[in-house]
């Protein structure tokens, strides 16, 4: 049996999320899942790193963060603008 998996769910019209985690993503899918503030429809949006396969809970490990080629600082990659500098950032795996 696979580990759990971390998913951020969002209300398409209102626009809030909530972090679940999921055992099986296609029973997610066939499930629903609401809102409890507004009723709404929660739609997966994103698996969180790290995945449940990594030993770790934390959010960031090697694997998953890079360096700001702007101010020098860790950030991870699923970002694209350096929550330090606000600058963007150039695309995984391309040239600075």
């Amino acid at each position: 049996m696979a580990a759990p998996q971390r998913y951020r769910l969002r209300a398409p019209a209102s626009g809030r999320e909530v972090v679940l985690t999921i055992d099986d993503l296609e029973e997610a899918r066939e499930r629903a899942f609401y809102d409890r503030v507004t009723g709404e429809r929660l739609e997966v949006v994103a698996m969180l790193v790290p995945d449940a396969s990594s030993p770790s809970n934390l959010p960031r490990s090697p694997e998953t963060v890079r360096i700001c080629p702007h101010c020098g600082e860790l950030v991870g990659i699923d970002l694209s603008d350096c929550p330090y500098c606000h600058r963007r950032m150039p695309a995984v795996g391309g040239k600075p």
